[in-house]
């Protein structure tokens, strides 16, 4: 379980928007958890923490209303609590599992295993608020099965204590008059031990989503497209893939993800594009041509379709 120490801080960071080192070395020697999402643009939000042995948190204010993008791989246990979120647009990717275009995230959790990675962007309608919780792997409780389960994956889901235990801590954090290290230990703790008991409770059921692809064949498929994205990808080889026709596989994928196949796999390719694109090194014919562009012309018609802008002025306002 989390272990108590008497070394805890209270801070506020201000309007810092990027990830802190995920770790460091603390005078009395212990490891200290840091913040590690990453946040863009980073002077769009505010971000205040907390830190107790095996667990830091922090809450995240955006200040305005403009696009926002998360990102987080590390090797940590996140939490992700949303306060207040409901999206205009966005898209939420937390590794192994499909994507969400949920609009209205508020009360949801999202838990981003160790390794796994998350990336998710809004255009949000109110001001966002997200509490993060990191918990070190090593520190967390036994599991009460016999034969433990890995932590798995979740996307947008409720539980009722866990969000009651978040809340508790985030009015902590928030509160610095109310701050008291040994209490926010304890509720770590509590957290820590619904997190597991949550996972313990509920094995990894992958129901088939109705009328959709089972959890394998959305794996499977997005996997394939992931590894394919630069090519031209057929409906009768992703169909096979599963082992469906090709007209059962588009209705089946077009349940699970919201869109069909062809549009989807154009929507990876932007956003691969919108990744290389931060990156100074590629001018933006190079970049549509890494993602399977022929044409500058036909990348910037396509990325701006989707996203509202050219890719030159993406980069511009990413800089």
């Amino acid at each position: 379980m989390l272990a108590n120490s008497p070394a805890t801080t209270a801070s506020s960071y201000g309007p810092i928007g990027r990830a802190l080192t995920y770790e460091s070395q603390r005078p009395d020697g212990q490891r200290a958890l840091k913040p590690a999402v990453e946040v863009y643009p980073p002077d769009a939000v505010q971000r205040r923490a907390a830190q107790w042995d095996g667990l830091a948190a922090e809450v995240v204010q955006a200040t305005r209303r403009e696009k926002l993008e998360f990102r987080f791989r590390a090797p940590l246990h996140l939490l992700t609590v949303c306060d207040q979120g409901i999206r205009s647009d966005g898209d939420t990717f937390v590794e192994g599992l499909p994507r969400s275009r949920l609009r209205d995230a508020r009360r949801k959790l999202t838990f981003v295993p160790a390794g796994h990675a998350y990336h998710e962007w809004q255009q949000p309608r109110v001001l966002t608020r997200i509490v993060y919780f990191y918990f070190d792997p090593n520190r967390m409780p036994a599991s009460p099965q016999a034969i433990p389960t890995p932590l798995a994956p979740r996307l947008f889901f409720d539980d009722a204590a866990l969000m009651d235990t978040a809340l508790k801590l985030m009015r902590l954090i928030e509160h610095a008059g109310a701050y008291c290290g040994a209490y926010f230990g304890a509720l770590g703790s509590v957290l820590a031990h619904e997190l597991v008991r949550q996972n313990a409770g509920a094995a990894r059921i992958e129901a088939r989503v109705r009328g959709g692809l089972a959890a394998w064949q959305q794996r499977t498929v997005v996997d394939y497209i992931e590894e394919h994205l630069a090519e031209q990808i057929s409906l009768a080889n992703l169909a096979q893939l599963v082992r469906l026709s090709p007209h059962y596989f588009c209705r089946a994928f077009k349940q699970s993800f919201g869109m069909p196949p062809h549009r989807y796999h154009n929507n990876r390719r932007i956003e691969r594009a919108k990744a290389l694109l931060v990156r100074p090194v590629s001018s933006v014919t190079n970049v549509g041509f890494t993602v399977g562009f022929g044409e500058t012309s036909s990348f910037s018609a396509a990325f701006r379709k989707t996203t509202g802008c050219t890719p030159t002025a993406y980069r511009r306002a990413a800089a």
